[in-house]
């Protein structure tokens, strides 16, 4: 059971349905950016709950171990919301004509299926969960390996760009689609680090966090 003092409780269930009928929360790029702020705030605010329940309850056994858990997971949290709002950006520029072999939502969704996972896992305390988003994570490694791998052999074989005169826009595509990989990848190592947590904090196991 967790403690009476727990400051928030993550709601796994507050998700709307997609075009393909898979649950997601969505909000438009410009919401995002704009919530970047309110994050930051949210995450101060938390910071100071924790430490301050440290301080005043000095909490042992499980009960810090929630804190000291809960106490790095919103710097995972927050760190995500950074990315999230490049994700953004990235968007409104990108040409998605340029690469369409390269499935870029598809890595997206399975690296929020692996954040959702975690997060559930967090709040249910549920170590099944955490073992799975772990093992997940080597399928989205190689997933944004692959992605990678297609669009720099693809700039390579491509004679357009000894051809066209908008080579430019075309490399800052490039940078856009290999930047946006990148951070899908970051995301989900930072599922992995929420679920290895909320492992240590439910069975003070911290085989994940190594």
């Amino acid at each position: 059971m967790r403690p009476a003092w727990r400051v928030r409780h993550y709601d796994a269930t507050r998700t709307v349905p997609d075009e393909t009928g898979r649950t997601r929360r969505r909000r438009p790029l410009h919401e995002r950016g704009r919530r970047d702020a309110e994050i930051n705030d949210l995450y101060l605010e938390l910071e100071g709950q924790c430490t301050d329940l440290i301080a005043l309850q000095q909490p042992v056994a499980g009960d810090l171990r929630f804190i000291a858990a809960s106490f790095k997971i919103i710097t995972d949290l927050e760190r995500i919301a950074d990315l999230a709002t490049n994700f953004g950006e990235y968007a409104k520029r990108a040409d998605r004509e340029v690469f369409p072999d390269v499935d870029v939502q598809r890595i997206g969704d399975d690296t929020l299926d692996m954040l959702e996972g975690a997060m559930a896992a967090y709040a249910e305390s549920d170590p099944d969960r955490c073992y799975a988003v772990a093992e997940a994570d080597d399928d989205l490694d190689a997933a944004c390996e692959a992605a990678s791998d297609l669009v720099v052999r693809d700039l390579i074989e491509r004679d357009e760009l000894r051809e066209e005169t908008d080579t430019e826009g075309t490399m800052r595509n490039v940078s856009r689609l290999l930047l946006t990989i990148r951070d899908l990848e970051r995301v989900g190592d930072h599922a992995v680090n929420i679920a290895a947590r909320s492992l240590y904090m439910i069975e003070n196991d911290d085989e994940l966090l190594y």
